[in-house]
């Protein structure tokens, strides 16, 4: 059953679902008492102004990877969004993804796995997804290391522990400084100190869908020494078949501080298994909403040492620096309705279905389910170091900034085909033989990356303050190993066969950036920039980019010619007003970024294709925000228009798509869009202190609609046939959407509150994700055993109903 929409808090009953819990209250002579007390116990400025990033409240913007002292908001020549842990407390999100997509201006979400730890986030048309394949345009640092994983520039969000996240800050464009992935933005993240953070939390919560939540952290200090620690369990079955999550998650830091020194050890482990079970055909999910596609699985196994520290060299000269080592070990298990299965372009031999196979190639003809079962272990160790200068120039206040780093990973990856039936449920039943469980790809590679940075901050005056910024990076990429090749179509010339693995490849660019920002007050701001960023070709795009050898990602790599790397290039500007005291705050920021060399996975063959550099691509918009505090009430309301497309012409496979020809591939032109970036979003976040004991928050969520994966063209044509002969039932678009969320806190004592939090209000049925493709299955989940009869429909992620957590938490000060 679905919870009851009820839920009203009036600090001496909660009442949820209907049902009414009596909790204990205090005199409003004690509430107050509180919160004298609890404002005594906020934490002070740091002594060492180089610690003043670690403060929940934001008071200066990270302008370079490494801790240092930052700038003010009015110096920062870019649009610049922040959080801390209060504010995500607060809205009590699941992860940073969740918190982002519900609050930050220019994000939507695509659920492409359809886990809540696992969120593609787009921003500006720009995308931090935790799929390998996924071109990723956004950089996310942790305490100054880039967590951009060196296998595919991959983003885990689970393995950002929430609880220990103390502020966040999300810069737009193409800073150069923050290196490689920065093409539309860069997203930094820093952690709590004991120093900051004193005393214990518990906290418990659960609810919809067997959800089960338990955070504990505790810090402090003895004298110039401080302590951190947190962890996290949380276990759900989650509301679709098969789609259980379970996470565990610790982080500890140590540190010692003094008025110019300050040297922090951390530690942050993570452990998650996530089913995520993806997009499904829109006939089974019209027909049993809670319905799988087929099962996939992910394992995470993370342990990540960081070592930071700041040295004031004179009262003017700040040196910083890190190290850091990193092992990630994944394993994935994706079920697939096998791709070679009664293959039309299989030309060998004729092959009987109903007899034992005696060889691969009957094996991958005849099963109609396949497992690919996956191993990649990746160990990142790196340094940097980094020189702040804030002397005057000339009389004139300027910030100068130089730093350097050092980045080595060295991957190992293998995948295992596993061929056998689709049960009922869709998962697969094993076939037995010998000739099964090949390992399709063994690969082994290394990845070195060396930056160097500059960026001067000079203020002519108190109204005029220009930044001038350029980086070089050096990303070297080696490969070797084998693929072996799949597919039944080669039978008699090649199929089975293993072809070796070998590259090397080396990208190395200068990338510049400058603006300016005007003050004529304090709190009035305008600004204006020229930046560029670029990134590298992973290795999976690498293992993939030989036209002479295309693939079936990811079921195969070749070793291939050098691809070029992606360059960004974006003008911004815009204005904002940041009053001291809140009542209103306001910006509007207007951007335009080219991307040069673009990467999209281009069509060999119906099932084949490689990774190429297919030219150029834009996007373009506006940001509009406008929020304040007023008594109780703070409010903050944004909308934000994107437009991302191609400029250039390419052809992709899109084999479900009305335009296709009779190799399923279609023509993608200039000013086409790029699927699932919608163009118009919207939030409004609201928090109301109804007393000093009891908060009410709700925040709305717009999204417009957009294209689907396999309708890059934005041609397809719902009842029409394609070149192949195929009707086409799929529309290639998802609607729009409007989602309410609420949540409420009440203060029991200073020590004890309670919390709830109601998600999608009007369990309102929509998606976010999802690809124009071909469907193997009866709306009641049976297995359709001929291909010609399969249909070409939209296969959508569908969003979770309407749920609701309760919980509470407790402190000890």
């Amino acid at each position: 059953m679905r919870p009851s929409t009820g839920l009203l808090t009036l600090c001496g009953l909660i009442f949820i679902a209907g049902a009414a819990i009596p909790v204990a209250t205090t005199a409003a002579a004690a509430a107050a008492a509180a919160a004298a007390a609890a404002d005594a116990d906020s934490p002070a400025p740091p002594a060492n102004p180089a610690a003043a990033q670690e403060l929940q409240q934001v008071i200066v913007i990270g302008n370079a990877p490494l801790p240092g002292l930052g700038l003010p908001l009015n110096q920062i020549p870019a649009n610049v969004q922040t959080a801390n842990s209060e504010d995500i407390q607060r809205q009590q999100t699941l992860n940073l993804a969740d918190y982002l997509n519900n609050n930050f201006s220019g994000i939507n979400v695509s659920e492409s796995a359809d886990n809540p730890f696992q969120l593609d986030i787009n921003y500006h048309g720009f995308t931090a997804s935790p799929l390998l394949g996924t071109p990723e345009g956004l950089s996310v640092y942790v305490d100054g290391v880039r967590v951009n994983e060196s296998f595919g520039d991959t983003v885990n969000w689970d393995l950002i522990p929430e609880s220990a996240i103390s502020t966040v800050t999300l810069m737009s464009g193409s800073n150069p400084v923050f290196g490689l992935n920065t093409l539309g933005g860069a997203l930094s993240v820093h952690t709590k100190g004991g120093h900051d953070n004193p005393g214990t939390e518990l906290e418990a919560y659960g609810g919809s869908f067997g959800r089960r939540s338990f955070k504990g952290e505790t810090g402090g200090e003895l004298g110039e020494f401080d302590y951190f620690l947190t962890s996290t369990y949380f276990d759900e079955a989650g509301w679709r078949d098969g789609s259980r999550t379970q996470v565990y998650q610790g982080f500890a830091k140590v540190g010692w501080q003094n008025d110019k020194t300050d040297i922090d050890l951390s530690y942050t482990y993570a452990d998650a298994s996530l089913f995520g079970n993806g997009a499904v055909p829109m006939s089974l999910l019209d027909y049993r909403r809670q319905t799988s596609y087929t099962p996939d699985f992910t394992h995470n196994l993370l342990n990540f040492v960081n070592l930071t520290g700041t040295q004031f060299l004179n009262e003017h000269v700040l040196l910083s620096g890190n190290a850091y080592d990193r092992h990630l070990a994944t394993g994935n298990d994706n079920g697939n309705v096998n791709g070679s299965y009664l293959a039309g372009n299989y030309a060998g031999p004729p092959i009987d279905c109903t007899v034992p196979p005696a060889s691969r190639a009957d094996i991958a003809y005849c099963a109609d389910g396949q497992n690919a079962v996956s191993r990649l272990i990746q160990r990142t160790a790196g340094f940097g170091l980094q020189l702040t200068d804030s002397q005057d120039v000339l009389g004139m206040k300027n910030q100068a900034i130089v730093g350097t780093d050092y980045e080595n990973s060295r991957d190992t990856y293998a995948q295992v085909l596993e061929y056998g039936t689709l049960a009922a449920d869709r998962t697969l039943i094993h076939e037995v033989n010998a000739l099964n469980d090949e390992t399709v790809i063994s690969l082994s590679g290394s990845n070195s990356i060396f930056g160097a940075y500059l960026t001067d901050t000079l203020s002519l005056n108190a109204l005029l303050h220009f930044t001038a910024s350029v980086r070089y990076n050096r990303n070297t990429e080696t490969l070797k190993g084998y693929s072996v090749d799949t597919d039944v179509g080669d039978v008699g010339s090649g199929f089975d066969a293993a072809s070796p693995l070998a590259g090397d490849h080396t990208f190395s660019r200068v990338t510049p950036s400058f603006g300016f920002t005007v003050t004529p007050t304090d709190a009035l701001t305008f600004y204006a920039n020229y930046n560029e960023a670029s990134r590298a070709p992973t290795v999976i795009e690498l293992g993939c980019s030989n036209p002479a050898a295309p693939c079936g990602l990811p079921n195969a790599f070749a070793g291939d010619p050098d691809l070029k790397q992606v360059v960004a290039r974006t003008a911004e500007i815009g204005l904002r007003g940041n009053p001291s005291d809140q009542r209103v705050v306001w910006s509007a920021d207007v951007f335009h970024t080219i991307n040069s060399n673009d990467i999209q996975f281009v069509a060999a063959s119906t099932n084949q294709g490689y990774f190429d550099n297919v030219g150029m691509t834009r996007r373009q918009g506006v940001d509009l925000a406008v929020g304040g505090k007023q008594g109780g009430l703070s409010w903050h309301l944004t909308y934000s228009y994107v437009d991302a497309t191609f400029q250039s012409s390419f052809v992709v496979n899109g084999g479900s798509n009305s335009t296709a020809d009779a190799n399923g591939n279609i023509l993608v032109r200039p000013g086409d869009r790029i699927p699932l970036i919608p163009r118009h979003t919207g939030r409004l976040v609201l928090d109301y202190a109804v007393t000093k004991q009891w908060n009410l928050g709700a925040n709305l969520v717009l999204v417009s609609g957009s294209f689907l994966h396999g309708n890059e063209n934005n041609a397809n044509r719902t009842g029409d046939t394609n070149g192949q002969g195929a009707l086409i039932e799929g529309t290639g678009w998802i609607p729009g959407y409007a989602v309410v969320n609420l949540q409420s806190t009440c203060h029991v004592t200073k020590e004890i509150e309670v919390f709830a939090r109601l998600v999608n209000l009007f369990d309102k049925e929509y998606a976010t994700a999802g690809f124009l493709t071909g469907n193997s299955f009866n709306p009641n989940g049976s297995f359709r055993f001929n291909p010609n009869e399969w249909s070409q429909e939209n296969a959508v992620s569908p969003a979770q109903p309407r749920a609701l957590w309760a919980g509470m938490r407790i402190r000890f000060h």
